[in-house]
């Protein structure tokens, strides 16, 4: 492991980096600390961005004040500079080699990921033992090909999981989701797979992002409690 380590919970700067190792190169974890710790929220990036994302920079942002650390993950590919997200049982193994970093500080830990990153949590949740999930803008299937769902990922988590959906995903919107008790849902008015939302909304950006910090930090208040 190379680079500046910071556990979760400690006293140090919002987002101090570190590098892991992992099966499929090297990664990168950039911690912002709760001063009070409860639970660990690791959020990994989708296959067209990184973690500069507007939603999981709101959220490092916000959820330290809610007793919840946020660890933001970059996968191997994206450390490497390369632009195209490899094959999905390549970043589940990037993902297995960051867990022990992600778990070290010995809370709870909530794995989530937008998108892509999403499905990445919800495939691997159980088997590494993680508190729940949450799955931002999570793709129910490929724009324009409903036929070819990936709903079984999402039900098989196997653990508590959130879902935080635009309105216009266009990877599936929140009426199309099947309907079960494996998770909960909450809708962005508006928002499209960026969670961006169209001047003409009855909500403006700064509005939309705030929904989904709030949804998400009371959803974590709740895993927090089931977790102690």
């Amino acid at each position: 492991m190379a680079g500046t380590t910071g556990p979760a919970g400690t006293a140090e700067t919002a987002g101090t980096a570190e590098t892991v190792d992992t099966g499929a190169g090297v990664a990168r974890i950039t911690w912002h600390p709760a001063a009070e710790a409860r639970l660990v929220l690791a959020v990994g990036h989708g296959a067209g961005g990184g973690i500069e994302a507007r939603d999981l920079r709101a959220l490092a942002a916000e959820l330290p004040a809610h007793g919840v650390t946020v660890a933001l993950v970059e996968q191997p590919w994206r450390v490497a500079g390369k632009k195209v997200a490899p094959a999905p049982k390549t970043l589940d193994t990037g993902w297995r080699g960051l867990w022990p970093a992600l778990a070290r500080p010995g809370l709870p830990v909530i794995a989530g990921g937008r998108s892509a990153g999403a499905r990445v949590a919800c495939r691997t949740a159980a088997e590494l033992g993680a508190a729940a999930v949450l799955a931002l803008s999570f793709p129910l299937y490929p724009p324009g090909k409903p036929e070819k769902s990936r709903a079984h990922e999402l039900l098989g988590a196997g653990v508590p999981t959130l879902v935080v959906q635009g309105g216009n995903d266009p990877f599936g919107r929140p009426a199309e989701f099947p309907e079960s008790d494996a998770y909960e849902l909450v809708e962005i008015p508006f928002g499209d797979h960026s969670f961006a939302v169209p001047k003409r909304a009855d909500i403006g950006q700064e509005e939309a992002v705030r929904r989904i910090t709030d949804a998400v930090a009371a959803w974590a208040g709740r895993v927090g409690m089931g977790a102690a």
